[in-house]
């Protein structure tokens, strides 16, 4: 039996974050995640009031043959936590396609498949592992209170061997001076690795104009619920 992948989304848009911020992308996005950060923008992905009547199961083959249709700079695989699940298949048909392809993940799971680009947002609520955070080409740190950047130097210090450290506010704390100064204070600081980033993509409402993209929900599901 071929495999096939829980996908809550795919659609055609592009990349809103990070160092290939603006290219064309395809998105792909896996159903579960056992981490559910209480400001998460995808929520639909795991929380019980949110998760679609049924969750469509395809193929890589088919995910490939998708994305290959708009013909994007780079094919993303997001979540939920897209490495609670084998992706060496996918990786292999889009290095057979010429297809580079990049994953988000909070590297707290081992990543199966080999990548052409490793974005890792470390969680506090379940924290990266070694063997993770050594394939991150990028790390994007989410700014939700203003000891967010010291708790992480201080509780994991080698995050600074990475060679990009993105520092984005958390979607709800935008306009919070508080935040953002505490994040331009750090870059002048400290300068390289560090850099201010945002979600250029909500800016524009980029997702939304394709088809497949679901409609916003909450950010962390629903605030009322007890997060």
């Amino acid at each position: 039996m071929k495999q096939k992948l829980p996908i809550y989304e795919h659609f055609f848009t592009w990349q809103g974050e990070g160092i290939h911020q603006g290219r064309s992308a395809y998105f792909i996005r896996t159903f579960g995640c056992p981490v559910q950060c209480p400001w998460c923008d995808s929520a639909g992905t795991w929380h019980p009031n949110y998760i679609p009547n049924s969750i469509e199961k395809i193929s890589p083959e088919v995910l490939v043959e998708l994305a290959l249709k708009k013909k994007p700079s780079i094919l993303v695989v997001t979540g939920g936590e897209p490495a609670i699940h084998d992706l060496s298949e996918l990786t292999e048909l889009c290095h057979k396609k010429r297809l580079p392809i990049h994953i988000e993940t909070s590297g707290a799971f081992p990543i199966r498949g080999t990548f052409d680009w490793v974005t890792l947002s470390p969680k506090v609520w379940k924290r990266p592992i070694k063997e993770s955070m050594l394939l991150a080409d990028e790390l994007k740190i989410i700014v939700d209170s203003e000891n967010s950047i010291e708790d992480w130097l201080s509780s994991n210090p080698e995050i600074l061997q990475c060679k990009t450290i993105w520092l984005h506010p958390e979607w709800t704390q935008r306009n919070n001076p508080l935040i953002l100064d505490r994040i331009t204070d750090t870059i002048k600081q400290y300068g390289d690795p560090f850099r201010a980033g945002y979600q250029l993509h909500k800016l524009f409402s980029v997702d939304q104009k394709d088809p497949g993209s679901k409609p916003n929900i909450p950010i962390g599901g629903n605030p009322s619920l007890g997060y």
